[in-house]
């Protein structure tokens, strides 16, 4: 908490992201192969744990689909296998016209794979926005069970997605990319639309339970080469501010997740209040060095987190990641408000040795030269 503020800690803090060493019911703390690893990260590192209040809601809720309704839409749901994925297909009879998605989970796999989006064209996203708006509710009952688990290790985060990227994902990312440059107008209203629904949801999860910190996701979607600035600033700023001031009301803090090209719009996540950004990646996959985020980020009070490629730590060998620690501590430890932190977690099983290798490293190497 003291580097999300950016305060100066006893030391740089080591969050391993989707890796949440504290929460028993997590996916990663229920594998056998990451045993080893998560038995480390528990030891030696600072947990943010994610958790969600659960929607209380009908037998199938889409945050693409419904758009954040607990209307009980009438849907039809068929799951079968396919070549050792499990594939779910869902039709959801809106009031004007059915709408139709397909994903895929790989049991060996921690992710999900969609094949087919709800939305293929605009009449598409009219019928999911035919759905009448009724507000979510939220069960915290698990809420004790993840506080206790956690006590005074680390944080507890929620995770959220911002309207522009939850209207862009009722599309696949290229039908998404030609809406937002092809009928503007039409994606406008959409997104303004949603909006006002993610408002009242979120201050009912609010109201239900309130944790340490928010992540908000999917500005990238707003980022080159994707999106002008402009763009950014229109759907991405006023949206994020109102999410933020909202949160902050409630007493708990905002980080803002946002991968890739960020030199551009940087400056328009001060505008939103937040509290944090994440995960900063270096060029080329970013494009901006990291001491330049600390810089800009520091003279608003806003902590950075992150830099640390997945892919260094999946495939780089470990004096690769020994270096690379080194140099981000170099660019960003001093003044604090800074906390390592991978840009991604790994997804599949077995865990490799390599990776598991390469997070103690990067963990060992912070906990040698971290400390202020």
């Amino acid at each position: 908490m003291t580097a999300l503020t950016c305060g100066v800690p006893d030391r740089v803090p080591i969050n391993t992201y989707e890796l949440a060493g504290r929460n028993s019911r997590d996916w990663y703390n229920n594998q056998e192969s990451y045993r080893s690893l998560m038995d480390f990260v528990r030891q030696h590192t600072d947990c943010v744990t994610n958790w969600n209040a659960g929607a209380v809601a009908t037998d199938y809720i889409s945050f693409e689909g419904i758009l954040g309704s607990s209307y009980p839409v009438p849907m039809d749901k068929k799951v079968e296998q396919v070549d050792g994925r499990e594939r779910t297909t869902i039709t959801l009879h809106t009031p004007k016209g059915d709408i139709r998605t397909v994903h895929e989970v790989d049991p060996n796999i921690y992710t999900v794979w969609r094949i087919e989006h709800f939305c293929k064209n605009l009449d598409d996203v009219d019928k999911a926005l035919s759905v009448p708006f009724e507000p979510m509710s939220f069960d915290a009952s698990d809420y004790p069970r993840v506080k206790a688990e956690i006590g005074d290790h680390g944080l507890i985060m929620s995770s959220l997605g911002d309207p522009a990227y939850m209207s862009a994902d009722l599309m696949s990312f290229q039908d998404y990319v030609m809406w937002l440059h092809e009928d503007t107008d039409h994606f406008a209203r959409t997104v303004d639309i949603v909006a006002e629904r993610m408002q009242v949801n979120l201050k009912n999860m609010l109201d239900s339970c309130v944790v340490d910190l928010y992540r908000i996701c999917g500005p990238e979607y707003m980022t080159l080469p994707y999106a002008r600035s402009a763009m950014f600033e229109r759907f991405m700023v006023p949206h994020l501010r109102n999410m933020t001031e909202l949160i902050h009301r409630y007493g708990a803090k905002v980080r803002l997740h946002c991968h890739g090209k960020i030199a551009q719009v940087l400056d328009m996540f001060f505008e939103t209040g937040v509290d944090g950004t994440d995960p900063c990646e270096p060029p080329p996959d970013g494009d901006l060095p990291l001491d330049e985020v600390k810089r800009r980020c520091a003279a608003h009070h806003v902590s950075v987190w992150g830099n640390v490629e997945l892919k260094l730590l999946e495939h780089g060998s470990m004096e690769d990641v020994r270096r690379t620690m080194i140099e981000c501590l170099r660019q960003a430890k001093a003044g604090g408000g800074y906390v390592v932190l991978p840009t991604a977690g790994p997804i599949n099983l077995p865990l490799a040795r390599k990776t598991e290798d390469n997070y103690k490293t990067m963990i060992e190497t912070v906990l040698e030269h971290g400390v202020y």
